[in-house]
C-alpha cells in the first residue's frame, strides 16, 4: 500500500497580512517557516519515508517542502516542481486586502468569489501589471493556458491532468508520495480522490504546515487518512 502525504505551505507573509495571494510569489511569515520544520518532525516521527515529491513554481511551498524533507532527514528524495500546482489565481484580487474588498465590492460578493465552486473572480488581461503571462516560469506555455483568474473548478480541471500523468502512476508503483502546494490546488486534489461533491468540497479547508496522510490500495481507494 503507498502513502501519499499533502501538505499546505506554512503561513505566508501575505496570509498573514489577509491579502488575496493566488500566483503571487511571497514568501513564507516567520510563523510558517515553524509550521514547515514541525511538519517535518512530525513525518518523522510517524516514520513515512518518501519516494518522490512534488511541489508548485512558488517559493512558500517550495521552501515548505524543502523544510519538512530537512527535518525529516529526506532532503535527497526527487522533486518536480510544477505551475499545475500553483495556488488558485485570484485574478484581480491579488494583492488585495479581504477586509478592503469586502468594503468595495460587499461581503456576499467576495463570499461568492472566494467559496464558490464555478463563479470567477474579476480577471487579469496578459497586460496588466502582475499578469503571469509576463513570468519567465511561465514562458514556455501557451499564452492561452496562462489564466487571468480561476475559481476551483478550473484550479481542478488544470491540476487533475497532473495527478493522472505523475503522481498516480508513482503510487501505482508501490512509491510513497508528498505533495506540498496550496490551500486550493491541494483543495482540488482531495475532491477528486475522496469524490467530494462540488457543494461539499466548499466545506473542506486544509490548515497551513498540517500534513494529511492517505493510505491507499493498489487501485488508488482510500484505506485510511490521518491529519498529524
Amino acid at each position: 500500500m503507498a502513502k501519499l502525504v499533502f501538505i499546505r505551505h506554512g503561513q505566508s507573509e501575505w496570509n498573514l497580512e489577509n491579502l488575496f495571494t493566488g500566483w503571487v510569489d511571497v514568501n513564507l511569515s516567520e510563523q510558517g517557516v515553524r509550521e514547515a520544520k514541525e511538519a517535518g518532525r512530525k513525518l518523522k516521527a510517524a516514520g513515512l519515508e518518501f519516494d518522490q515529491a512534488y511541489t508548485s513554481v512558488l517559493k512558500r511551498a517550495i521552501k515548505t517542502l524543502h523544510f519538512a524533507l530537512e527535518e525529516s532527514d529526506q532532503l535527497w528524495i526527487p522533486e518536480t516542481k510544477t505551475w499545475r500546482l500553483n495556488e488558485r489565481h485570484y485574478g484581480a484580487l491579488q494583492g488585495k486586502n479581504k477586509a478592503v474588498a469586502a468594503e468595495e465590492f460587499g461581503d456576499e460578493q467576495v463570499h461568492i468569489w472566494r467559496r464558490s465552486y464555478d463563479v470567477l473572480p474579476p480577471l487579469l488581461s496578459a497586460d496588466d501589471e502582475g499578469s503571469a503571462a509576463n513570468d519567465r516560469r511561465y514562458a514556455e506555455l501557451d499564452e492561452r493556458t496562462v489564466p487571468g483568474g480561476e475559481n476551483l473548478k478550473v484550479t481542478l480541471e488544470r491540476v487533475i491532468p497532473f495527478w493522472q500523468d505523475h503522481i498516480a502512476p508513482d503510487l501505482l508503483a508501490g512509491k510513497n508520495v508528498i505533495v506540498a502546494a496550496h490551500g486550493n490546488s491541494l483543495r482540488a486534489l482531495t475532491k477528486y480522490i475522496e469524490e467530494i461533491s462540488d457543494e461539499d468540497i466548499m466545506d473542506v479547508e486544509m490548515a497551513t504546515g498540517q500534513p494529511v496522510v492517505y493510505t491507499l490500495d493498489e487501485r488508488l481507494n482510500i484505506i485510511d487518512k490521518e491529519k498529524l
